[in-house]
């Protein structure tokens, strides 16, 4: 691993097809661009069509000759729409993906429910990915080495995954515990689905990966969600302090992301992230998953209770 891993080592991606989900913005967006200036056919599953086509035309001027990158309609926070997208997915590569990069997500966003009838943050950041994932994973067992990286965040330490209650049913809702708990779940995910497909035989590896304390949009997102305008201006206010103070910039915090897609001696089952300040910033490096990731009964409980919710087939059964 080279001591400062940057864009630049990033080997040749020609031939390959990776799918970013929320690639209109942010960390997806940037891992589009770098993808396809290294040759890959990148898929840009986005929410907004209208945002999606302004990303689509920043990818395919940052294409070096590779494949036409493509836009994918999808709604993570709607099951039919996850359904129709993997099916999207499937039809246009000819069951062929060489990545999926599960990188969309809410934080910390005021109460809500999805289409489904989830809690918005849960149902957004892990179950949707989660269908997502099984839905194509015949398209990913199908090209030799594939990988599913999924984002966690540094919000997951210290969080707890409440599988008897995840859509904060039966305990008062917090936007924060909520967020927490989502990306709990997603590294979680990540590691039992890695478990799976080991004991399975299947040549796909699944990987984790966080980007530490970055300037995206998702702060801003999160303020603009409440309708309190007092409320949306502080925590405006706070997250813009935070990132003038300790965030690091969007193309350094991609990093661990296209580390775990890309590099190689990543193994199923590692964890990717900045390796200084406490995680918060820096080069990427192998972590140590959470001790809640490594649990084998958590992980199991969360993979059924995932199926049920769902009603996806799990992949691999």
């Amino acid at each position: 691993m080279a001591q400062n891993w940057t864009e630049d080592d990033i080997t040749d991606q020609s031939g390959r097809t990776v799918l970013v989900t929320g690639a209109n913005s942010g960390l997806g967006l940037r891992s589009a661009e770098a993808l396809a200036a290294k040759g890959a056919k990148v898929l840009l599953a986005c929410r907004s069509l209208e945002r999606g086509e302004k990303a689509l035309a920043t990818v395919r001027t940052a294409s070096t000759g590779g494949a036409e990158p493509e836009l994918i309609r999808l709604d993570l926070a709607d099951l039919g729409s996850v359904r129709a997208a993997a099916a999207t997915v499937r039809k246009s590569t000819g069951d062929g993906l060489d990545v999926l990069i599960n990188n969309a997500g809410l934080m910390a966003s005021p109460r809500q429910r999805t289409a489904d009838g989830f809690e918005r943050q849960f149902g957004t950041n892990h179950l949707g990915h989660a269908a997502l994932t099984w839905l194509v994973m015949p398209a990913l067992r199908a090209k030799p080495g594939a990988r599913v990286v999924t984002l966690s965040s540094v919000a997951a330490y210290g969080a707890r995954l409440d599988l008897a209650d995840p859509n904060f049913e039966h305990r008062r809702y917090n936007p924060g515990s909520a967020y927490g708990q989502s990306k709990l779940a997603n590294q979680v995910f990540a590691l039992e689905l890695d478990r799976r497909l080991r004991e399975a035989g299947a040549d796909v590896a699944s990987v984790a990966a966080h980007p530490g304390y970055t300037a995206t949009s998702l702060g801003s997102s999160m303020a603009s969600a409440y309708r309190n305008k007092a409320l949306s201006t502080v925590i405006g206010l706070g997250n813009r302090i935070g990132e003038l103070v300790l965030a690091q910039d969007a193309e350094i915090g991609v990093l661990p992301q296209l580390y775990a897609a890309t590099a190689e001696g990543v193994n199923g089952g590692d964890y990717v992230g900045p390796r200084s300040f406490g995680g918060l910033r820096g080069y990427p490096t192998i972590v140590t998953p959470l001790r809640a990731a490594l649990d084998r009964k958590l992980g199991s409980g969360l993979w059924e209770l995932t199926a049920r919710l769902t009603e996806v087939t799990p992949d691999p059964a």
